[in-house]
């Protein structure tokens, strides 16, 4: 090998064996190399007892699912480039043409327009149902029905759904019809980070995360998950996932990992906060409603109180009709510390104003303003007083 390229790109050089530290290796990777041919043709990525491919997992991928399996108190995970992705993995893995999806009113509402665009396109129906009424769900289950969505709690509005009626109302109507292939559960576990409560345990077949938001924290990072508890839908979600072409990189892999070290922390820290900002501003002139679980009045209290152990960052402020729209944007642009931005569970907090009523099929009993409230790192008392000027700007 007597030209440099040659030699640099073969150099023999291993480092020894031994190193461990904190923060897991970042193994980065297209083309995997195989010891010999036979290993070629019959090493395996499926049960992560070998590497294949770089798009079929990495010692660093391998890594962030089995933690990621061990937070939601599954057995199995797949990583997808973000939420989104990995809802319609879920969709696409499990239903088939002629075949419908039932989808909560007040679910996130890109799964509702999948579903709408995408999944239509393919032959795949869908309805929506209210998440609070067990009943509605049960009457909107068909011949048809594949897959119903479960959220905790609702987006945006923030019901919290008694998800064991929800799983029950299911398990009856498999057990009254003869298909092998039974109605599964997907819940958006995204708010509950696997840490306000467990989706397994209250029933749901599957469970789906945006990492983007908890477990990364950063506000850097696009990736989602899907775990589960039964070896042959992760298989069948693994299938779908390679045809599909799925992967995440190492570095955003790194930047999860780093993250789920302080998510617990972070996680506690902004529901404290969150809960004092929202019980302050149910006392505030011209807000008619606060929406957030752990405040009595709000829709499903008393489930969020039965079945959750902690709420996340975000709570929902419904003001008086007599404010137009134009003073309610009015009054997130004079916000200094709240910055106006989707998502959520970052360092920073955010807000963004709402028209309900545009976005549900079911009638929004409010005729006043949203807006949504995401409750990041800063002092309690900085985003107090930033509202409280905000507001008063507002009521003048």
């Amino acid at each position: 090998m007597s030209e440099l390229s040659t030699r640099l790109i073969h150099h023999p050089y291993r480092p020894p064996e031994g190193f461990d530290a904190v923060a897991p290796g970042v193994h980065k990777a297209s083309t995997v190399i195989f010891p010999n041919v036979h290993a070629l043709r019959t090493q395996e990525w499926v049960d992560k007892s070998g590497y294949t491919y770089g798009l079929h997992g990495t010692p660093t991928t391998f890594i962030l699912e089995e933690r990621i399996a061990t937070v939601e108190g599954g057995s199995h995970c797949v990583l997808a480039p973000s939420g989104l992705s990995a809802v319609a993995l879920v969709d696409m893995a499990f239903l088939k043409q002629g075949e419908e999806l039932l989808i909560p009113d007040n679910a996130y509402g890109p799964n509702k327009a999948f579903a709408n665009v995408e999944l239509a396109a393919w032959g795949i129906t869908h309805r929506c149902y209210d998440a609070q009424n067990p009943a509605d769900l049960a009457a909107k289950i068909g011949p048809a029905t594949r897959l119903v969505w479960l959220e905790a709690p609702g987006s945006i509005t923030l019901e919290f759904p008694d998800l064991p009626a929800l799983v029950a109302v299911v398990k009856q109507a498999n057990a009254h019809r003869s298909s092998e292939r039974p109605i599964l559960t997907a819940l958006d576990n995204t708010w509950g980070a696997g840490i306000a409560f467990n989706a397994f345990e209250l029933g749901a077949d599957i469970s789906m995360q945006a990492l983007t938001k908890y477990p990364s924290g950063g506000a850097d990072v696009l990736m989602g998950s899907v775990v589960t508890r039964d070896h042959a839908l992760h298989h069948q979600l693994l299938l779908t996932h390679m045809r599909l072409g799925l992967g995440v990189s190492g570095n955003d892999t790194e930047l999860v990992l780093r993250g789920l070290n302080t998510m617990a922390l972070r996680y506690a820290a902004q529901d404290t906060t969150t809960r004092e900002l929202a019980t302050w501003m149910q006392g505030q002139s011209g807000v008619v409603q606060v929406l957030h679980p752990a405040l009595p009045g709000s829709p499903g209290h008393h489930t969020w109180q039965r079945d959750a152990k902690a709420a996340a960052c975000l709570f929902s402020a419904v003001f008086d009709e007599r404010f137009r729209q134009a003073q309610i944007d009015a009054f997130c642009d004079q916000l200094q510390l709240f910055k106006l931005g989707w998502s959520w569970a970052g360092p920073i907090s955010l807000c963004a104003p709402y028209n309900i009523s545009s976005i549900r099929t079911q009638e929004w009993p409010h005729k006043g303003g949203l807006v949504r409230f995401a409750i990041g790192l800063e002092a309690v008392e900085d985003l107090r007083a930033d509202l409280a000027q905000a507001l008063a700007t507002l009521n003048a």
